[in-house]
């Protein structure tokens, strides 16, 4: 399997920052890791390895990033205004960077990938530019800024939050037409950990219900919790969907 790390500066963060880059053809997915990780968290936590023949057999490739979250989502107690102005410098490093990158070494159109924390990454980009990809795959996120910043809004967080801007969005809005000619799978299930999952995703639910998305979102059982080895079987069940296999 073609594995390699590319390290670049970034001109929108002013920092270094790194991809995994897994296969080398087929449909490539931005893929955004759990929370405060960086770009080996798919290879260390075994999803590469889960995921092998589908890279081996160029049906995909992985594109995975760093983050930036300890310094934005996860730094309570710190500035508000600079967390959420650091979330929208990243956002921008995703789609003027990354995404260009993406498409400079593979021509097909991109999906967006990620789980947990990577989830809200993943849903975030992909509503705010449904032009860039195919299609997202959110496995346990938690859509809700609120949860993250107690409560706090400003309107650059507005825009990173994806149950405000799209409860307000109009139903005549162009992006609705264009999200439903893409392909949306959100996920959580209903056992340990995904309390709040489960919350945000019905609250996202009633919205795409509301302004005629048409979003695939999936609560699977009580059994199933916020853990790698659920999103193991998650990935490669929804998978053929993204990929049209």
């Amino acid at each position: 399997m073609n594995r390699e790390e590319l390290t670049h500066t970034s001109r929108c963060l002013g920092r270094e920052m790194h991809i995994m880059v897994y296969g080398q053809g087929g449909v490539p997915f931005l893929a955004f890791p759990t929370q405060d990780s960086m770009c080996r968290n798919y290879e260390d936590f075994g999803m590469i390895h889960h995921l092998a023949d589908y890279l081996e057999g160029n049906r995909i490739q992985l594109f995975v990033v760093d983050t930036v979250d300890r310094d934005s989502w996860s730094a309570r107690g710190r500035d508000n205004e600079s967390r959420a102005a650091l979330q929208e410098q990243y956002f921008h490093y995703i789609v003027d960077e990354v995404v260009p990158l993406i498409r400079a070494r593979n021509p097909q159109t991109p999906a967006v990938t990620g789980f947990s924390m990577g989830a809200d990454h993943a849903v975030i980009t992909f509503m705010r530019r449904p032009d860039l990809f195919r299609g997202v795959i959110a496995l346990s996120g938690v859509y809700d800024a609120d949860y993250f910043f107690d409560g706090w809004m400003n309107p650059t967080l507005y825009d990173n939050s994806p149950e405000r801007f799209l409860a307000n969005m109009p139903e005549d809005h162009p992006w609705i037409r264009m999200y439903n000619e893409r392909k949306i799978i959100l996920c959580c299930g209903r056992g340990a950990w995904e309390e709040d999952g489960v919350r945000t995703l019905e609250n996202l639910n009633g919205i795409f219900r509301r302004k005629g998305i048409e979003a695939w979102c999936d609560f699977w059982g009580p059994d199933v919790c916020h853990d790698w080895p659920w999103w193991f079987r998650q990935m490669r069940y929804f998978l053929p969907y993204i990929i049209n296999e």
